[in-house]
């Protein structure tokens, strides 16, 4: 198991180049950068006395737990890319940090990030998840960065809706390709909230194939630059606002007019079904069926001549009378 401790920083190739007029602790006290990417290295140890230390790089390596770095108040920018991280812990302390690389770890859940009040960026991108889950956000962490974060990678991570991203008002870029995100509307409820975003890249996603989806972006987010990697021109971005607005405008003047047809004329209630008489089905029945307050039928009766009873056989009796 390999430890980065400060004899093995004593044994780097950027000390040993010093003349060493100088002790490792006056060495380790102005170290202010310090790469130890790629070493295969599972743990960190005590480092305490490199406590003007702001960028520290251990990418590549086989850490799994971020410890003993309490210390460093000073770090600005951690880079912990491809370790094997399956947890956030243990950043409080590091007040000044202002860019995080956690991208290729386990992680599941990015939480824990209360404290980092200074945080720019943060960099989740392509963590190796169990199969059918996605990556998720603790609410705690998304509304203590509302007010810092501005960058922010979450590409390649089954990611399939954005809602719990909305507090991050203050976001100029966001790399989200390779997820599962379809819904065009929720995007765009979402972004409409990010005044500030520039760049976006949603890539290779499902939603990407929705009918109007570079317009209606455009559209939302108004000082957009860049779209999945292309240029936004200023004269589309213009036209695509006037349209929308003249758009809006129509439907507005549309609903205002069918708000007060249906005013005015109460016997014409909707639209789709063609003007309905509030009585139209009593009078529909009272043609299948008699009303009970119909007028009663008109009864004539035929009465027979004597001359066509006997013509049938009847006996008549003649009667006689004086002149």
């Amino acid at each position: 198991m390999v430890h980065l401790t400060v004899h093995l920083i004593a044994k780097s190739s950027n000390y040993s180049k010093t003349c060493r007029s100088e002790s490792l602790q006056q060495y380790l006290k102005k170290l202010t950068h310090l790469n130890f990417s790629n070493k295969s290295i599972e743990d960190i140890d005590d480092l305490s006395m490199c406590r003007n230390l702001t960028v520290l790089y251990l990418y590549d390596n086989q850490i799994s737990k971020i410890c003993n770095l309490g210390f460093a108040s000073n770090l600005t920018n951690l880079y912990m890319q491809n370790n094997n991280k399956s947890c956030i812990e243990n950043l409080s302390s590091l007040h000044k940090l202002s860019k995080l690389f956690l991208g290729g770890n386990s992680i599941t859940v990015v939480e824990r990030l209360d404290e980092l009040k200074s945080l720019k960026e943060l960099h989740v991108e392509g963590q190796k998840l169990p199969r059918g889950e996605k990556l998720v956000f603790d609410p705690r962490s998304i509304s203590s960065l509302s007010e810092t974060l501005c960058i922010l990678n979450i590409s390649k991570n089954n990611i399939d809706e954005i809602w719990d991203l909305a507090p991050l008002r203050k976001l100029t870029h966001l790399y989200a390709t390779d997820n599962q995100l379809q819904d065009i509307q929720e995007i765009e409820t979402v972004f409409r909230q990010w005044s500030q975003l520039r760049l976006l890249n949603l890539n290779r996603k499902p939603v990407c194939h929705k009918p109007k989806y570079r317009d209606r972006l455009i559209t939302a987010c108004r000082i957009l630059e860049d779209l999945d990697g292309k240029q936004i021109n200023e004269l589309s971005r213009q036209f695509l606002i006037n349209w929308k607005a003249s758009k809006d405008a129509k439907k507005k003047l549309d609903d205002g007019k069918d708000i007060k047809e249906q005013t005015t004329n109460p016997l014409t209630t909707d639209f789709r079904m063609g003007p309905q008489h509030p009585f139209a089905h009593e009078r529909s029945s009272s043609l299948s069926k008699p009303s009970e307050y119909a007028s009663p039928a008109l009864h004539f009766e035929y009465k027979e001549t004597a001359e066509e009873k006997r013509s049938r056989g009847i006996n008549i009796p003649v009667r006689t009378g004086r002149l």
